[in-house]
């Protein structure tokens, strides 16, 4: 079975910067695409940016674009997002989430289709 488990999360002010991890056991077949979702209170969940395990395309929400950045370390089995100047906004509790490869890139943009989820780690930007 697979497991995730991000860190990371902290209160920053705005401006700053944060590194994600979300270390996933279980083996690769079940985690080909790994992404990360956010939601902030009262609002509904957004998606940020996932990675895909081959090839290792990237995509990005249109809010995040230019300041966050997915990567994968696949000996590791561990996903990152470097959000650098973050912004108040950006405030949320922010997923990892893994799931299958689709044929369509728009599918990696719905969180129904991951399978799997961590607990989520908190991360708060002040002015």
């Amino acid at each position: 079975q697979v497991q995730l488990v991000e860190s990371g999360g902290g209160l920053v002010q705005a401006g700053g910067s944060l590194r994600l991890s979300c270390a996933a056991s279980g083996g690769t077949f079940s985690t080909a695409v790994m992404g990360w979702f956010r939601q902030a209170p009262g609002k509904a969940r957004e998606f940020v940016a996932a990675i895909r395990l081959s090839p290792n395309n990237t995509y990005y929400a249109d809010s995040v674009k230019g300041r966050f950045t997915i990567s994968r370390d696949n000996a590791k089995n561990t996903v990152y997002l470097q959000m650098n100047s973050l912004k108040p906004e950006d405030t949320a509790v922010y997923s990892c989430a893994a799931g299958r490869q689709y044929y369509t890139a728009i599918n990696y943009y719905i969180d129904e289709n991951y399978h799997y989820w961590g607990q989520g780690t908190q991360v708060t930007v002040s002015s």
